[in-house]
């Protein structure tokens, strides 16, 4: 069997994803993703309008690899511990798997140049995990706390260990992935 070669399209947006992740969307600009790309700037026009299109259907396809990535397998019907390791897990792999995109989901989450479009997706994603912490608060597994903020100390941990995974910081270890994981849910279970 021939193993196909991706497609100029795909070649873009693999080269921008490493690009915007290590230096942002300002400090990224066509002619570098076409260097990377090793494709003519005029070609990334023929797939985008403009920086501002490549940069949103980017972080639409990565939030959306993502949630499909978490959605592989979850335990429906297991407690809510459960479900938070299967998330963090699953977040983590994924990580693991394309080492640029949760940097690159993470630092462009917020920005204004996001379409609404973009918007939607990216709160999808965040609404599932409301969702998973809602339900632990009503069968008293989370402490009662604002979603947002139990997000954010979750959610916010996760990713700075997994930019600490990626700048060689830490080992990365089984056991000590095993280790803060449980230190996350910690943070937020009941006591």
């Amino acid at each position: 069997m021939t193993e196909q070669k991706p497609t100029k399209r795909q070649d873009i947006l693999d080269a921008a994803i490493v690009l915007f992740a290590e230096r942002g969307y300002n400090g990224t600009t066509v002619p570098m993703i076409a260097e990377a790309a090793k494709v003519g700037a005029g070609t990334i026009y023929r797939y985008f309008d403009h920086k501002e299109n490549l940069v949103n259907v980017l972080f639409q396809e990565k939030v959306k690899q993502l949630s499909h990535h978490l959605m592989q397998g979850y335990p429906n019907d297991s407690s809510i511990r459960e479900q938070f390791r299967h998330i963090f897990q699953r977040i983590h792999h994924f990580a693991i798997g394309d080492s640029h995109a949760l940097h690159f989901i993470d630092s462009h989450c917020s920005e204004i140049f996001l379409t609404e479009e973009s918007n939607q997706v990216f709160d999808s994603f965040i609404q599932y995990i409301c969702d998973v912490i809602e339900v632990g608060q009503k069968r008293g597994e989370i402490i009662l706390m604002q979603t947002e903020a139990l997000i954010g100390i979750v959610y916010g941990a996760i990713v700075q260990i997994l930019k600490m995974l990626r700048s060689d910081v830490l080992d990365g270890s089984e056991h000590l992935m095993k280790s803060i994981e449980e230190c996350c849910w910690n943070a937020i279970r009941s006591h």
